[in-house]
């Protein structure tokens, strides 16, 4: 006798058609996204709400995930913001003294539907070979749909490349973090995605942080009169982020020191004149290697991008946008793409990877007190625009 076939409970699609059947996770229901992975082997609840996740379904390379559980204080926003969760093996118990709550009980609350049981190494070969691609879970009810039904709905989703999701993860509105310690000055930061230890770290370096929401204009900006202007990381193609390219070549004009990570670094990139292109699989996780071309150091770096700057990695370049003299001042020693610009005319520098790193490295922590020179140095007359290298 044929016993009927029996619909799995849980499925990953990828838009070639690859299909990896598991166990639900989280949520129950249907999760549509770009599927990634992060190669971290901790520091997953830092991923979970980091909002640069916003749009994508993010796999874990590490085979064992949850059994530190979640707590607020290592909460990078205000929630959950991956579009779907993929895990081999989610832990059965909570083991942490500074656990609140299992990682299965935050992924039920803020609705994130994932997948267990699955082979992430066959799933990240997959991704390594294709790039990354429209995917989708399926689980619960959804799980029965036809499997045809199911990769027409991944197929049919809008792709990331073209995408614009800063007013989607930006802060509804305005806030004040003052300054910690010996005050340096004030400080713009436009809100594109930010992590809280973002903000935590300028304040600590002395600046009066307000933070903006994404939609902040220019005259708004210039009514704070900051003495330092902050872009933060955050989602999405930074082609479709013209009105805050736009806004920073204004703010560039009119001399105010800037520094930005991850989305800010691609936004500075296309003020300065250059273009940007999405990476075939992105940087994602806490181990990414870079190297500080003027020094040789080389620092390990938390990263999550998956679109880059198209500058020259040898020599100083012109800008094409009539800002003075720049140069890449980090490449990445996985596959030599940008990883920091350098403007050696004007007050400014930004770096593709995370110096705030809360669950680590640390390595470029430097960053900060880099910029904060480098805004001190400006308001005394003694700038030396000049901003790579290790901190002396």
């Amino acid at each position: 006798m044929t016993l009927p076939a029996v619909a799995p409970s849980a499925v990953l699609v990828l838009e070639d058609g690859s299909r990896f059947e598991g166990r639900p996770y989280g949520s129950t229901g249907r999760a549509l996204g770009e599927i990634v992975f992060s190669t971290g082997m901790t520091g997953y609840q830092e991923t979970l709400t980091d909002p640069s996740y916003a749009g994508q379904i993010v796999m874990m390379t590490a085979p064992h995930i949850g059994n530190t559980g979640v707590n607020d204080e290592d909460m990078e926003s205000r929630k959950i913001w991956v579009a779907g969760f993929v895990v081999r093996e989610p832990s059965r118990v909570v083991s942490n003294y500074r656990a609140q709550r299992s990682l299965d009980e935050d992924l039920v609350a803020d609705g994130v539907v994932g997948i267990s049981g699955v082979d992430t190494r066959a799933i990240t070969r997959r991704i390594r070979s294709a790039g990354a691609m429209r995917s989708g879970v399926f689980s619960g009810a959804e799980a029965a749909l036809a499997p045809e039904e199911q990769l027409r709905i991944v197929q049919e989703q809008e792709p990331m490349a073209g995408m614009n999701l800063s007013a989607v993860v930006t802060t509804p509105e305005r806030y004040d973090v003052p300054a910690v310690g010996e005050r340096v000055g004030s400080m713009a930061v436009l809100d594109l995605g930010i992590k809280r230890q973002t903000v935590t770290y300028l304040a600590e370096h002395g600046f009066d942080v307000t933070v903006l929401p994404s939609t902040t204009t220019l005259a708004e900006v210039r009514e704070l009169a900051p003495d330092a202007v902050f872009y933060s990381n955050g989602p999405g193609d930074p082609a479709a982020s013209g009105g805050h390219v736009e806004m920073l070549q204004a703010l560039l004009r009119d001399g105010i020191p800037y520094f930005g990570i991850c989305f800010g670094n691609q936004l500075l990139g296309r003020a300065l004149g250059f273009e940007t292109y999405k990476l075939a699989f992105g940087h994602r996780g806490i181990n990414q290697p870079v190297q500080d071309k003027r020094t040789g150091r080389v620092e390990i770096t938390a990263q999550n991008h998956g679109f880059a700057v198209d500058a020259p990695i040898e020599g100083i370049t012109e800008s094409p946008a009539g800002f003075g003299r720049v140069q890449v001042s980090h490449v990445s020693l996985n596959d030599s793409v940008v990883e920091g610009l350098e403007c050696l005319d004007i007050p400014a520098f930004s770096v593709q990877y995370h110096p705030e790193a809360a669950a680590g490295p640390h390595d470029a922590f430097y960053l900060f007190d880099r910029f904060r020179q480098l805004v001190l140095d400006r308001r005394n007359g003694t700038a030396t625009i000049a901003t790579s290298g290790a901190a002396q």
